[in-house]
C-alpha cells in the first residue's frame, strides 16, 4: 500500500476518510504525534496525583460530577463507564459505518488533548488495519454528552468485552484477541471518558451519506437528462447567462452539467422550432431543484471536514493546570445540516417521481403509459405508485431530529442533539431515493425508445445502452419489480455513474467540479 495518513497531524477528509476504511489508505503516527500524546497521556498523571478534581478523570459522571473517586478507583472508573454505558439496542450498524467510527476516533484522539494512552490508540489502529470490526447496535444515542452508547460499544473489545466481525464473521471479542496473541487493555485515567466522549456515530454516518448523496445528486442529473430527452423537453433553460443572474453554486453547476450533457443531441435539435412555449417544472427546473440539494449537500460536506479534524473530548487537557470542561461533544453543529441533508435527498425523490408521472400520461408525442397496448397492458402505470409511496414515505422522515430534545442525566444534560438520529434517516431516505430513481431510469430508457430513430450525446446514449444491457424494451406487462431491481443495482453499485464517467472521458467532456468532490 503506497498511500499512507497520518492520525492528528495530516488533514482528513472525507475522501481519505473513506479510502482508510475499504484498506486503500493506511492511517499511521508520526513521531510528531506521538510525542504530543504521550505528553498529554503524562499530564493525566499529574493530575491523578496532585488529586485536583477534574471531571472524569477522579470524579463520577454525569450528574455525579461532585462525587470524588480515589486515585486507586481511577482506572476502574473507567473500565465501569464503559460497561455502564454500554446500553444500545438494535441491528448492528454497517460494519463500513463502525470502522468510520474507529477512523475519526483516533484522528480525534491523536490531536493530543485527550489524555489517551499511546498502547490503547495504537489498540485502535490494529483493529481498523486487521479490519476487526466491533459490533455497535445503531439505537441509544441522544447526539450530546458525544455518542455514549455507539462509542462504549465500539471500544468494549478493547477491555475483553462486546463482540465484533472479523473474517466476515460474528465472534466475541475475548475469542478473537486470544487468536491474535493479545490480552485486554487496563484502561488508565480519563481513558474511558476519552473514548465515548465524541460526535464520531454522527459523523461516521454523516461522512457515508455524504458519498452515497453526491452519487445520488449525479445520477439525478443524468437521469433528469435521460427524461427530457424521453419528453422532448428543451435544453434552453439551461443556458448559462440565465444563471448568472442567480448565481447559486448548485444551480450554476446542474445547469452546466445538463447543457454540457444535451449539446448538440438530435432529439433536442429536433423541435427547436416547435410551438411548446415551456416545459413542466420538473423538467426546467432541474437546476434549481437539483441545485438547491446541491447547495445543502455543500454546506454539510464543509462542516463535515471541519468535524473531521475537530477534538470532541471532555474535558480538553491543555496540561494539567489548565482543563476545560465544555461543550465540543454536542452534535447539534452536524445534527442540523443531517436534516437539511435529509430534506435535499428527499426532494431529488420528489421530483423524479414529477418525471415519471409526466413520462406516463401520455404527452408530447409518447404512448400513455409508455405501452403501445394500453388497456390488455398496464405499462408502466404501476411503478410510479411506488414512487409515490417512497416519497411520502422520505416525507415522514423529514421530520428534523435536531428540533427535539430530551433532558438526560438527571438534568445535567438538558438539551441534546438527537444527531444520531438524523444521521440514520438520512440513510433511510437516500435507500428510498436510489429506488425512486431506478424507476425513473426505467421509464427515461422507455421514452428515449419512442424517439428513435433519434439519438442524444454520447454520454445519455451510452446511459441509455447500459439500461437496455439490464432491462430490455418493454413490450408487454411483466413483472416489473424485477426489472426495479435490476437498475437498483446497476446505480447502488456506481456501474451507471462509471458508464456515464467513461463515456465522458472518452469524448473529452468534464462534468464535474472539484468544489463538489469528497477529497
Amino acid at each position: 500500500m503506497s498511500n499512507t495518513f497520518n492520525y492528528g497531524s495530516s488533514h482528513l477528509s472525507i475522501g481519505v476518510c473513506l479510502d482508510i476504511a475499504k484498506g486503500k489508505t493506511r492511517g499511521l503516527i508520526d513521531s510528531a504525534t506521538t510525542a504530543r500524546v504521550l505528553a498529554s497521556w503524562r499530564e493525566v498523571e499529574k493530575i491523578v496525583h496532585a488529586q485536583k478534581p477534574v471531571y472524569g478523570i477522579n470524579t463520577g459522571f454525569g450528574p455525579l460530577c461532585d462525587t470524588r473517586i480515589s486515585e486507586a478507583d481511577t482506572s476502574q472508573l473507567q473500565i465501569n463507564l464503559l460497561k455502564s454505558h454500554s446500553v444500545g439496542i438494535g441491528k448492528p450498524i454497517p460494519q463500513e459505518i463502525a470502522k468510520l467510527m474507529l477512523i475519526t476516533k483516533v484522528h480525534a484522539l491523536a490531536q493530543g488533548y485527550s489524555g489517551i494512552a499511546l498502547e490503547t490508540l495504537e489498540r485502535i489502529i490494529w483493529h481498523i488495519d486487521h479490519n476487526i470490526i466491533p459490533i455497535v447496535p445503531e439505537k441509544g444515542s441522544v447526539g450530546a454528552s458525544g455518542d455514549l452508547a455507539p462509542l462504549a460499544h465500539l471500544f468494549l473489545p478493547l477491555i475483553g468485552f462486546g463482540e465484533v466481525y472479523a473474517n466476515g464473521e460474528r465472534h466475541p471479542s475475548p475469542d478473537v484477541l486470544s487468536w491474535h496473541g493479545l490480552q485486554p487493555l487496563a484502561l488508565g485515567p480519563k481513558e474511558g471518558l476519552a473514548l465515548i466522549n465524541g460526535t464520531q456515530f454522527i459523523l461516521a454516518f454523516a461522512i457515508k451519506a455524504v458519498q452515497r448523496l453526491n452519487d445520488a445528486l449525479n445520477v439525478a442529473d443524468l437521469i433528469g437528462a435521460m427524461s427530457l430527452e424521453g419528453l422532448m423537453g428543451s435544453a434552453r433553460p439551461f443556458d448559462e447567462r440565465l444563471h448568472q443572474l442567480r448565481p447559486y453554486k448548485g444551480s450554476k453547476l446542474v445547469a452546466k452539467r445538463l447543457h454540457t450533457l444535451l449539446k448538440d443531441s438530435e432529439i433536442c435539435n429536433s423541435h427547436i422550432n416547435c410551438d411548446r412555449v415551456q416545459d413542466p417544472y420538473s423538467l426546467r427546473c432541474m437546476p434549481q431543484v437539483h441545485g438547491a440539494s446541491r447547495n445543502a449537500w455543500l454546506h454539510l460536506k464543509e462542516l463535515i471536514e471541519i468535524e473531521l479534524n475537530s477534538v470532541t473530548d471532555n474535558p480538553i487537557i491543555f496540561n494539567a493546570e489548565d482543563t476545560i470542561s465544555g461543550g465540543n461533544f454536542h452534535g447539534q453543529p452536524l445534527a442540523i445540516p443531517l436534516d437539511y441533508a435529509t430534506i435535499a435527498a428527499a426532494e431529488l425523490g420528489n421530483i423524479a417521481d414529477r418525471r415519471c408521472y409526466l413520462m406516463s400520461e401520455g404527452r408530447y408525442g409518447l404512448p400513455k403509459l409508455l405501452t403501445n397496448n394500453a388497456g390488455l397492458n398496464s405499462g408502466l402505470m404501476i411503478p410510479q405508485y411506488t414512487t409515490a409511496a417512497l416519497v411520502t414515505e422520505n416525507k415522514t422522515l423529514c421530520f428534523p431530529a435536531s428540533a427535539d430534545s430530551v433532558p438526560t442525566s438527571l438534568g445535567q444534560e438538558d438539551h441534546v442533539s438527537m444527531g444520531s438520529i438524523s444521521g440514520r434517516k438520512l440513510h433511510q431516505v437516500i435507500d428510498n431515493l436510489e429506488y425512486i430513481q431506478a424507476i425513473e431510469l426505467l421509464y427515461a430508457a422507455q421514452a428515449m425508445d419512442f424517439r428513435r430513430p433519434l439519438k442524444s450525446t454520447p454520454v445519455v446514449e451510452a446511459c441509455h445502452a447500459l439500461v437496455r444491457e439490464h432491462v430490455a424494451f418493454i413490450q408487454d406487462d411483466r413483472i416489473f419489480a424485477d426489472d426495479i431491481n435490476q437498475l437498483h443495482q446497476v446505480i447502488t453499485d456506481g456501474t451507471f455513474l462509471a458508464a456515464a464517467e467513461n463515456e465522458a472521458i472518452k469524448h473529452a467532456i468534464n462534468l464535474n467540479d472539484d468544489e463538489f468532490g469528497i477529497y
